[in-house]
């Protein structure tokens, strides 16, 4: 069996023709086809979702195929050439067919991620392209049947399945065609994952995964399962390229859900407040943030990742920023009515509200991720390790949000008793809050060596800790969780401002010895110890003043500062005998004013 699949693109593209003949003489052709799509899909953009570098890389990789293997179309006039059986004289004519497929089906995706969706024409251009995508991939079926070994064949048959499943799927029709489709790929990479080396095994339980949902979606639309839309949410958050497709779907199942729902909502409750929605956007993009909220708060988030969760949080607010957005356009076209005005002010007010409270949600997930990483060692994955200075920073944050989610429900003159409820609830997380900046304040002085500091923000901490803690236990229905926190807080705070004072008072009494000990070790000559010649000093020989690489040493080019040296200095002469030294009178020699007649006048 010939290995073409263990070489790269690259080296396909420079295989020499009179080799590639020989080869494909005595042998039949064998792909890796899922492995070699993978390796092209992950490196080339689609890790990320980004298929128009992928649609470009198979333009220009189609580019580089034509020219190697001197298959062009003609200089001046086009002259079609197609592939055929005969045509296939060595591999890279189904590396030729499968990469047009590849270009054509990415073409189709990329009109898929629109930002607004895909317009009617647009559609219509991308199941053309799914089309095109389906004649590709059954053309390089038929010529791996003939050409191809087994394997090559049967991987070739299960893309040429899915390419025409994913058609039907977007074009919704034919629900059981496009089941017996993904069935057909779902069984043939089933089989392949249990031969062939691991690398290979994975890829095609990963394929078998990615297909699993899109089965699951065309029996709920066939009608022979009772899948539920929360199950199909849940089934949407798996990755993989080929789940794009069936998420795109479900997104536009999930809004046409939403669109229905919209019509029985009518007010939006708040803090005992009810404002009307008239805007049937506004109402939609609530629901979709309330269906979310669900998902963060039921009873399966305590399983979600933190990764995952972010998002969720991501997604919420986009949905109540488009919400608010919508609201202002309202009352910039409210006119005169003062009462539609105070109805989308209110709303507006309540939907921002709802976003601050949900900001403070999100930035104490992240300080629970960053506590989880502070006092973790680096480890093979290279996970960044938190310093006390980005809790800090968080804290900060927290503070302002909740700052700004209590002047926002304080503003307003008809404050209801939920209101005044929640704005105290900000006031004591704003205690918890500066208490715990407080405490990893001082935690970073103490990683610095300032102890007087540390000691005081630990003593700081402890105190605004019990004040919190005190006026969590006098409400009426305590937060079990907040004083935990705080109590929590208190007591490292008490411990670590005793480990601190004792620290502070080890170092005082080992400065003055080891300042003995640096002032011992100056020397005027610089005649101290040296751990081998300079590279100053040996520049007449070449050796290496760095030392080797694998060592962490300084390099040894010149001692700098300077050592001191001793040098010369001009005498000091102090003349003393010059107060009792008598110097002889110099009248005589000295000149004489001449004054005449006039200057007597002017005395």
């Amino acid at each position: 069996m010939a290995k073409e699949s263990s070489v790269s693109a690259m080296e396909i593209d420079h295989l020499k023709p009179n080799a590639a003949d020989q080869i494909s003489q005595h042998s039949k052709f064998s792909i890796n086809v899922l492995q070699l799509l993978k390796s092209s899909q992950m490196q080339q953009g689609l890790r990320f979702g980004d298929y128009t570098r992928y649609r470009r890389y198979c333009t220009a990789r189609l580019r580089r195929l034509y020219k190697s293997l001197k298959f062009t179309h003609g200089r001046g006039k086009y002259a079609k050439r197609a592939v055929t059986a005969s045509t296939v004289t060595e591999v890279r004519f189904l590396h030729l067919v499968l990469y047009m497929a590849e270009r054509a089906w990415s073409h189709a995706m990329e009109k898929r991620q629109l930002p607004d969706g895909p317009t009617a024409r647009q559609r219509s251009y991308l199941i053309g392209r799914l089309r095109k995508a389906v004649k590709w991939a059954t053309l390089f079926a038929e010529l791996c049947a003939i050409k191809g070994d087994s394997r090559t064949s049967l991987e070739a048959e299960a893309y040429a399945s899915y390419m025409k499943g994913s058609l039907l799927f977007e074009q919704d029709q034919n629900w059981d065609i496009a089941l017996k489709s993904f069935k057909s790929a779902r069984a043939v990479y089933d089989e392949l994952g249990k031969y062939g080396d691991l690398e290979n095994q994975v890829l095609c339980r990963e394929r078998v995964e990615e297909l699993e949902p899109s089965i699951r979606y065309c029996l709920h639309k066939i009608g022979e399962s009772n899948l539920q839309a929360s199950e199909l949410v849940h089934i949407g958050e798996m990755e993989g390229p080929a789940l794009d497709l069936f998420k795109a779907k479900l997104e536009a199942v999930m809004a046409e859900a939403r669109s229905q729902q919209a019509a029985s909502m009518t007010e939006f409750h708040w803090l005992g407040h009810r404002f009307p929605i008239s805007n049937a956007k506004t109402r939609v993009s609530i629901l979709k943030a309330q269906d979310l909220e669900k998902d963060l708060h039921g009873s399966t988030s305590e399983s979600l990742q933190a990764e995952k969760r972010l998002a969720i949080f991501d997604k919420i607010f986009a949905a109540y920023h488009e919400a608010r957005s919508c609201i202002r356009n309202d009352l910039a076209t409210a006119g005169n009515s003062e009462n539609a005005k105070d109805d989308l002010s209110g709303l507006d007010k309540a939907i921002g509200a709802v976003l601050g409270q949900r900001t403070i949600e999100r930035n104490q997930l992240l300080v629970s991720v960053a506590k989880s990483k502070l006092n973790k060692v680096r480890d093979d994955k290279n996970d960044r390790v938190t310093k006390p200075e980005e809790l800090v920073r968080l804290y900060d944050l927290l503070l302002q949000n909740t700052a700004d989610l209590s002047d926002l429900v304080s503003s307003g003159r008809d404050r209801k008793s939920e209101e005044v409820e929640l704005a105290e609830e900000c006031e004591l997380k704003i205690l918890a809050f500066r208490a715990e900046r407080c405490f990893y304040l001082a935690k970073s002085y103490s990683l610095a060596g300032k102890r007087t500091e540390a000691y005081s923000l630990y003593c700081r901490a402890r105190s605004l800790a019990d004040t919190a803690l005190k006026k969590v236990q006098s409400l009426a229905t305590p937060n079990q969780v907040m004083a935990k926190d705080l109590k929590t807080t208190s007591n490292d705070s008490r411990s670590n401002s005793c480990i601190e004072h004792a620290l502070g008072i080890m170092e005082e009494e080992k400065a003055p010895e080891n300042l003995l000990e640096k002032i011992s070790s100056i020397s005027l000559t610089g005649n101290e110890k040296k751990l081998g010649k300079l590279l100053i000093e040996k520049l007449d020989s070449y050796e290496s003043a760095v030392g080797d690489s694998s060592t962490r040493g300084v390099p040894r080019i010149e001692t700098f500062p300077p050592a001191f040296q001793a040098i010369p200095r001009n005498p000091i002469v102090l003349d003393l005998a010059y107060n009792s030294i008598e110097f002889p009178s110099l009248e005589n020699r000295m000149k004489k004013d001449k004054k005449g007649f006039i200057s007597r006048l002017w005395r």
